[in-house]
């Protein structure tokens, strides 16, 4: 009975050596930030893709480039990325036609390279914690499974003071290192779980975007061929 009472989850972590209580400690402690960042990409994610859709169901409506551009910069605190990317393009856009420049190619290219920088900067801000999850994912494991070993060796080293060695004397140290090991995948497997899905979350954001970013290249060259041919 005492044994069995003794085998408790926080007596396994208090009875446990120096070295697995900082294991546990620190996966504890990774655990806990690989949740935060789980739910908070989680709102990005679905606020970026809400705020796509709305603006291009906007944009597609047929709304004047000017009035969204105007709208967008109105409430830049409030765009979206898609929106953000089309406010740096359509800038560009409007400085080469105050400029008087005529040279669809030039117009066009600095358009491309406005976007693009914009689309950077948006992809990094959404891809933001998605390296510390697939780090925290391909990592803990083997710290667990280090907490594990090192616990089994000092179990068994304690085994040597003893006479005769029974179950009684060798579960509790067996039992203590494992926890290391289900805290490493406790840790693991929802980092995993959530960079996959945020990732392919991402990489169809990413799709849209650029998908946007070449239809409305070509919306803008179509408006200044007028132009370039006088």
């Amino acid at each position: 009975m005492n044994v069995t009472t003794d085998i408790t989850l926080l007596t396994l972590v208090t009875n446990a050596s120096v070295l697995v209580q900082i294991v546990m400690g620190l996966l504890l402690l990774v655990s806990l930030m690989s949740w935060s960042y789980i739910f908070s990409k989680m709102l990005t994610v679905r606020r970026a893709r809400r705020q796509t859709s709305d603006f291009e169901e906007s944009f597609w409506s047929g709304a004047d480039l000017n009035t969204l551009f105007q709208r967008s910069s109105a409430n830049a605190s409030e765009s979206g990325s898609l929106e953000r990317i089309f406010e740096s393009g359509f800038r560009e856009f409007m400085r080469h036609r105050k400029a008087g420049s005529q040279d669809t190619q030039a117009i066009t290219s600095g358009v491309q390279r406005a976007m693009k920088a914009t689309f950077q900067r948006e992809m990094d801000a959404l891809e933001s914690h998605l390296a510390f999850l697939a780090t925290v994912g391909s990592v803990s494991p083997y710290v667990g499974l280090f907490g594990t070993v090192w616990g089994i060796m000092n179990a068994f080293r304690g085994l040597a003071n003893v006479g005769q060695a029974t179950l009684a004397h060798v579960a509790p140290g067996i039992a203590e290192a494992l926890v290391a090991t289900a805290m490493g995948l406790f840790a693991a497997i929802p980092a995993v779980v959530a960079y996959n899905r945020y990732a392919h979350e991402i990489d169809r954001l990413a799709i849209r975007f650029e998908s946007f970013m070449e239809e409305f290249s070509n919306i803008l060259q179509r408006q200044i061929k007028p132009v370039a041919t006088r």
